[in-house]
């Protein structure tokens, strides 16, 4: 029988730091062979995320423009990215914002700084629903 390897994930990673959309998109492809694009604004990740299905988006809340929840509610409310796991990678880290988000339908929360491994294994589980989900 052929074996046929999934597709490379396709993630698009949304931070106005650019430091920080470099370290985590070394990260994802390095960790997880994934394919990144970068937003580095709000324009840019609304746009982005309207124009291309994507397998995961981290994005950070705190961003000049709009902000991150209005990204996250943008991202829910069309149909390329619908269901597409989005987890909040951010300083803020009250449980207000955190549950606000979850409620607009964020899938996970993280809190920077980044932690490398609990980040890794968190995108992975996130892969790995919508994986059984899609079937």
């Amino acid at each position: 029988m052929a074996h046929f390897d999934p597709p490379r994930p396709r993630l698009l990673i949304v931070d106005d730091e650019e430091s920080t959309r470099l370290l985590l998109a070394r990260m994802m492809s390095s960790e997880l062979g994934a394919d990144v694009q970068l937003a580095g604004t709000c324009e840019q990740a609304m746009r982005l995320a309207d124009q291309s299905a994507y397998h995961l988006i981290l994005l950070d809340l705190l961003m000049p423009g709009v902000g991150g929840q209005a990204i996250l509610k943008d991202i829910r409310a069309r149909q390329t990215n619908a269901a597409t796991p989005v987890i909040v990678v951010s300083v803020v880290s009250d449980p207000k914002t955190m549950q606000e988000c979850m409620t607009l339908g964020a899938n996970a929360y993280h809190v920077k700084p980044v932690r490398r491994a609990e980040l890794i294994e968190l995108v992975k589980r996130q892969l790995d629903a919508r994986r059984v989900a899609t079937r």
